[in-house]
């Protein structure tokens, strides 16, 4: 028996996962998505159905930009010129998000991130997760 014991310490080290994003998922964020839910720190959750909004994500070596559309119906987008520019940085088991306006800095954590969905975390611990944007498709 104190044979297994080391044996099933092994097993339990090895069999668990650190929660994280991988630096190799980040290509993920490029693309349409639309908001599902917001997660507060209370426990409390702000789910959405339908949006008007959707965020376009663009990222490339580490830069990139988040950019607020209004899908049409007839599949084009109307949106502003206001883009929002981001920067990545990664470490071991993070991935941050940090983002710079006119106006302000502030940053988000990425907490989930797969080809559908994406989580980030902002420092007060609000959690927003996306789905990928498919836009409504109107029969002629």
């Amino acid at each position: 028996m104190k044979k297994l014991i080391p044996l099933f310490i092994a097993i339990l080290i090895l069999g668990c996962k650190i929660d994280g994003v991988s630096e190799a998922d980040v290509h993920f964020l490029n693309g349409y998505w639309e908001i599902t839910e917001v997660e507060f720190p209370d426990g409390s959750v702000k789910t959405y159905g339908l949006n008007q909004n959707i965020d376009f994500i663009y990222l490339e070596n580490g830069e990139g930009y988040r950019k607020k559309l209004q899908p049409k119906f007839d599949g084009s987008f109307d949106t502003s010129n206001d883009m929002e520019y981001f920067t990545l940085t990664t470490t071991e088991n993070e991935v941050v998000l940090h983002y710079k306006s006119d106006f302000s800095e502030w940053e988000e954590q990425l907490v989930h991130i797969d080809s559908m969905t994406f989580s980030v975390t902002n420092p007060e611990g609000v959690r927003y997760t996306y789905k990928r944007f498919e836009p409504i498709k109107i029969p002629q």
